[in-house]
């Protein structure tokens, strides 16, 4: 029995990761995005079975995490996405990870550092707004231009040219064509000047939905960890989901109509029911939008959540007929039996999306392999 468990099977990683390569074929290169501890899975666990499966590249969003993931892994180049204040960027560069840059100023600062630490030239990738409207530079002469000082600084080399989609994940978006289009621009004016670069800008939607996105490099980070980029059923594109997040029924009670469970009396049992108590709740990660709002697992059967989730339990309706004895394991995602409880599932009952479901289990759930 575990209070709170989080298997994750690095087995379907390595599938994942290899169906991910298969689609892109040899030439293009397969980034795995281990940012948010591997989307909630384990960062360094996920990284090496990734690797395994194909991945020839890893990414990651902060210094601190360049410097978990770097060493680990000192012969897979990593790049670090996120913007970086000069001390971070320290940390990522001390860790051989490369950096993306998208202004003038920036870039200097890059080789400023680069030339201080004395490790030789940083390796940078500079970055297109092609139309997310976060980090990158909206100019694609401004693009080009700070591409060809990167090329010209001995303090920096140029590794890359990039760019992220807004709405990859939404088939009937005509913008995801739209930003296509002003990257591959920007892409073959960089190409003529730089013929050695990587270009890259699919993320994990992108690279189910369309060919044309996947130019030198792909960035998969979802479709990883088994989670459908679309929002819907894994299984709909060959994806093995790697995580499982199970508790135990610490007890059982005998409910009379009117008895309630958990703060505020959000439930009371209409008719007399048993109802079981598991020692999770939002302190591990399961959101209290889940409150009267979910399933769970138990005996290989779905039974409704009841009452509002607290930090450290939850109830579970489990009928005037269910026979559960207390030590049971209870399936919050994942497998019992034939029935299954997605997170994209979990994300539909409470309007979020599978990314957070899985970044959201906190740090005090154990993640063993499984």
């Amino acid at each position: 029995m575990e209070r709170a468990l989080a298997r994750i099977d690095l087995a379907a990683v390595e599938r994942n990761c290899a169906r991910l390569a298969s689609t892109v074929g040899d030439s293009v290169h397969l980034c795995a995005v281990v940012k948010a501890d591997g989307y909630g899975h384990g960062g360094e666990a996920c990284a090496g079975a990734a690797i395994a499966g194909g991945a020839t590249r890893l990414a990651v969003a902060t210094a601190a995490e360049a410097a978990e993931i770097g060493p680990r892994f000192p012969d897979v180049p990593l790049l670090t996405m996120g913007a970086l204040a000069p001390a971070e960027l320290d940390v990522a560069l001390g860790a051989g990870s490369e950096v993306a840059v998208w202004h003038e100023e920036y870039r200097r600062l890059v080789a400023a550092r680069a030339r201080a630490a004395g490790r030789g030239p940083a390796r940078v990738h500079v970055k297109l707004d092609s139309g997310m409207g976060r980090l990158g530079n909206r100019d694609p002469e401004a693009v080009l231009a700070i591409a060809r000082a990167c090329a010209e600084d001995p303090d920096l080399e140029l590794a890359g040219l990039w760019t992220h989609f807004a709405t990859a994940d939404e088939p009937q978006s005509s913008f995801f064509a739209e930003q296509l289009g002003r990257f591959s621009e920007v892409a073959a004016a960089a190409r003529a000047e730089h013929p050695g670069i990587t270009v890259h800008a699919a993320n994990s939607a992108a690279v189910l939905r369309e060919k044309g996105s996947h130019f030198d490099m792909v960035r998969c980070g979802i479709a990883v960890y088994g989670l459908d980029p679309f929002g819907s059923d894994p299984a709909a594109h060959d994806l093995a989901p790697a995580l499982s997040l199970t508790s135990y029924v610490a007890d059982v009670k005998r409910f009379e109509a009117g008895d309630s469970a958990g703060y505020g009396r959000t439930w009371q049992a209409a008719t007399d029911t048993n109802v079981a108590i598991l020692p999770i709740g939002y302190g591990d990660g399961v959101r209290r939008a889940l409150s009267n709002n979910a399933e769970v697992l138990i005996g290989g059967r779905r039974h409704p959540l009841v009452g509002t989730v607290s930090m450290d339990n939850l109830t579970v309706d489990l009928g005037p007929e269910t026979a559960v004895e207390p030590g049971e394991e209870a399936v919050l995602i994942g497998r019992q039996g034939e029935e299954a409880i997605l997170a994209e599932e979990i994300a539909r009952w409470i309007g979020t999306i599978n990314y957070e479901v899985t970044c959201g289990i906190s740090a005090r759930v154990p993640r063993v392999p499984g």
